[in-house]
């Protein structure tokens, strides 16, 4: 079964405890549980009965896969869940840049949302944001985007605030804006079984399961 058949990659997830975790996790990983925050859902493939998921720790290089039950599933925020939230929190420039985005991308008829430390903070209130990060965006697209589309998109989310980094979540598996403005004729495009160059992401022949 696909990740993204139920629980989409980016969603976050409450319910796994520490008593889940294999016994080469370390420690750090065993006390973010312990305080209750959620764990975000990544491309893996696994058994029907389990997820793909990652740890966030305190520190920017402190992340930790691995698998939760589907049945300790307790609560399921998904990034679009979040582009309304105002937070009590200091104003970085990931948020001012989200407050500055939001009607473009509302306006755009897509579905979208936020992921990255930004998701993260906006859905459990723990401060993971800082000065220097990016603004994480999810976009979901269905149907094709013409190269043209996306590269108009991509000089939309110019902003004075800091680096947006968006990715086209397609039923194929998900892709960089960034790459499909581009000019290369192949794109990197993220699945369950890993990742790989395509010509068009959105073509069924170029899928695979």
């Amino acid at each position: 079964m696909r990740v993204e058949d139920d629980f989409r990659p980016h969603d976050l997830l409450w319910g796994l405890t520490p008593a889940q975790l294999p016994k080469e996790a370390p420690d750090w990983v065993a006390e973010a549980l312990a305080l209750g925050q959620p764990v975000v859902v990544r491309r893996a493939l696994t058994a029907p009965d389990q997820v793909p998921v990652g740890v966030r720790g305190a520190l920017r290089g402190q992340r930790f896969a691995t698998l939760m039950p589907r049945v300790l599933v307790e609560r399921c925020v998904r990034p679009e869940a979040l582009v309304d939230i105002e937070i009590c929190a200091q104003d970085w420039p990931a948020l001012q840049a989200l407050h500055y985005l939001r009607p473009l991308l509302n306006a755009s008829g897509l579905v979208w949302g936020v992921s990255g430390s930004a998701g993260f903070e906006l859905a459990t209130g723990l401060p993971t944001l800082h000065q220097q990060s990016d603004l994480d965006l999810i976009l979901r697209t269905p149907q094709t985007l013409s190269r043209r589309q996306a590269n108009g998109l991509l000089l939309q989310l110019d902003n004075p605030f800091c680096r947006v980094d968006l990715q086209l979540q397609i039923p194929s598996g998900a892709l960089a804006l960034v790459e499909w403005a581009g000019t290369a004729r192949r794109v990197l495009l993220k699945q369950a079984s890993g990742v790989r160059l395509v010509l068009d992401p959105w073509d069924i022949r170029e899928r695979v399961v």
